[in-house]
């Protein structure tokens, strides 16, 4: 810790953690958002022969914590969605047999063959998992790549550690018994947070309240919406108002999200509008607030997004703002988010008609997917139509990745033994259609993506004179040539099923209803909460049963003015001369009020020389 981090001590629970693992246990550590989590598994990974496992979904997460490794002089490597085959396999050759301590891969990767051929020859000490909360199927954000990760543990002796900021005791369970831990070590922090105050507002006028907070609260701060365009709506109305703002989404092209995040980093923009796109893996210590415009569906992801404010400690702030039309939208977003179990298996053959795949055929298959002009050529309502592949995906039928980098993509469109008679201009479109053939599974039934930097330098060239190779190939009808792009991807993991054989157990689909439900209705109860402490609330659902009031979230400071009155009151009463032990029997708190509320009020009230301080 010391060496590479240059601290001389631990945060809360992070001893502990490493220590478990270092003694080889099974551990899941349940630590809150900006509560150090990386530390826990890469302190003992350093430790230990081998190297460390890590599976995360963010990509963003995992380059810069690739990065920051490399900077302290930690040999670390990544592989993720959108790297050629040629690149993974240097990578995974690379973390075999170079002097390498982590090998961060994400969850989509670990089934292929590619990787699954390395596991062998790789030394892993430990299987790390961040966002495990991701494994269970009753956490609100479940992933089927995930499943993958219990049946490594066939093939790898190590232990794992697992980490979540948002995990109810329920899917801390669900969590341990997917990654077959030979144990129930459990290491769970406090959540609370003293320095951030929640506060939530009914109002009908939010982005006049939002201007409030951005000309009242000083700092950085990130405002969550709901959709694209009212990122771009409300990002312009703080800059029309005098405040450094900007939007962020995931239909923004790459370079401009990260020149805008960089920006929002350096302190060059203010204030981020953005979607939940925005803020995983961002560890910004200095977000002053974080302001909710419309309602979140569940306690989790509200609990995690509100977390970035104040990471360094500081006084920060977490702001609600709902109205009766978010809970109407939350009611309907229930109704669309579980389509009918027929209209769910009609888009799962609509999906597969429109690549032109048959029945028995498909698996592996990495489709380009736009769902706006999919919806219009089926005349679908889109939601309906996002929420169906959602829970196909669920189910284990494909992945769904939206904003994926899309390799270049080429079919041979002849035969072969036409191939052998076409006179070419350039010999080096010939050296390339050998190739194809010879490298690429399937390259006559589909169009196949290839390495662009391998191949170009087999037929000795750079990238861009083979794509013009590729195009040249397309003007003559040999080819179909597809070019690289960002786009949303649907991963295919079986071949298509017939009609009728789309397996969706209706008792599961009930069971997850449910459990959403749940969700949303928590956050509803939040929202409308009039008594409990907006902190106890949060920590209660998480099954942090003892807690106090935190004595600044909206709730407790309207219990503070009348607070304030009966002490001043009291105390003039005595004229100024009083005991604490005279103060609380004669004002007579009831049993559950907050001793520590009452001598905060009072402590401040001293500390502005409002009233004398006791006499003992």
């Amino acid at each position: 810790m010391k060496t590479y981090w240059g601290y001389d001590g631990f945060r809360p629970m992070q001893e502990e953690i490493i220590r478990h693992a270092l003694d080889g246990e099974d551990v899941l550590a349940i630590l809150p958002t900006g509560g150090g989590k990386s530390v826990c598994f890469q302190v003992p990974a350093l430790m230990q022969d081998g190297l460390a496992l890590v599976v995360t979904p963010l990509v963003a997460l995992m380059k810069d914590q690739v990065r920051n490794l490399q900077e302290r002089g930690v040999r670390a490597l990544a592989i993720h969605a959108g790297m050629g085959r040629h690149e993974v396999d240097l990578a995974l050759n690379n973390a075999a047999y170079g002097d390498y301590k982590f090998l961060y891969v994400s969850p989509e990767r670990l089934g292929t063959f590619l990787f699954q051929s390395y596991l062998p020859v790789l030394n892993i000490n430990y299987i790390v998992v961040d966002e495990a909360h991701c494994i269970s199927q009753w956490g609100y954000d479940f992933r089927p790549d995930y499943l993958e990760i219990g049946a490594l543990r066939d093939r790898v002796d190590a232990p794992v550690i697992a980490l979540t900021a948002t995990a109810t005791p329920q899917v801390a369970e669900d969590i341990m018994d997917r990654l077959r831990f030979r144990g129930r070590t459990v290491c769970k922090s406090g959540f609370e947070r003293p320095n951030l105050s929640y506060i939530v507002r009914s109002c009908e006028d939010k982005t006049g309240q939002l201007l409030d907070i951005c000309q009242g609260v000083p700092g950085t701060g990130i405002v969550y919406v709901r959709n694209r365009r009212k990122t771009e709506e409300v990002a312009s109305f703080l800059a029309a108002n005098g405040v450094s703002a900007s939007f962020y989404h995931a239909g923004l092209g790459h370079e401009t999200r990260a020149e805008r995040q960089e920006a929002w980093r350096q302190d060059r923009i203010r204030v981020m509008v953005c979607t939940n796109a925005f803020g995983m893996g961002i560890d910004k210590p200095d977000v002053r607030f974080v302001v909710h415009l419309d309602l979140p569906d569940a306690p989790e992801a509200y609990f995690q997004e509100a977390g970035r404010a104040g990471r360094d400690g500081l006084r920060s702030y977490a702001v609600l703002l709902w109205n009766a039309s978010d809970v109407r939208r939350l009611h309907q977003l229930e109704t669309v988010s579980f389509p009918p179990l027929d209209q769910i298996e009609d888009v799962y053959q609509k999906v597969h008609a429109v690549a032109q795949i048959p029945y028995g055929a498909g698996k592996g298959r990495r489709l380009k997917f736009d769902l706006d002009e999919f919806c219009r050529q089926f005349r679908l309502q889109r939601a309906a139509a996002h929420y169906a592949i959602k829970v196909l995906e669920r189910e284990g039928h494909w992945t769904y990745t939206e904003d994926l980098d899309v390799a270049t993509r080429v079919r041979i469109r002849v035969s072969r033994d036409e191939l052998y008679n076409v006179s070419l201009p350039d010999p080096r479109m010939e050296v390339l259609l050998e190739l194809l053939m010879r490298r690429c599974e399937g390259v006559f039934s589909f169009a196949v993506e290839i390495d662009e930097p391998w191949f170009a330098k087999q037929v000795g060239a750079d990238v861009p004179t083979l794509r013009q190779l590729l195009y040249r190939l397309s003007l003559e009808h040999l080819v179909n040539y597809v070019p690289a792009d960002r786009a949303d991807v649907l991963f295919l993991h079986h071949d298509r099923l017939e009609p009728g054989n789309v397996a969706l157990a209706p008792k599961r689909y009930r069971l997850l209803k449910e459990s959403a439900h749940a969700r949303m209705q928590a956050m509803l109860d939040y929202v409308a909460e009039e008594d409990t402490c907006r902190s106890r609330f949060l920590l209660a659902y998480f099954g942090q049963e003892d807690s106090a009031d935190c004595g600044t979230c909206d709730i407790c400071r309207s219990r503070r003015v009348p607070t304030e009155a009966r002490l001043k009151e009291w105390i003039r009463s005595r004229e100024g001369k009083y005991t604490l032990a005279d103060l609380r029997s004669s004002l007579d708190l009831p049993e559950g009020e907050s001793a520590a509320r009452w001598s905060e009020v009072l402590r401040r009230l001293i500390d502005d020389g409002t009233v004398p301080p006791p006499s003992e």
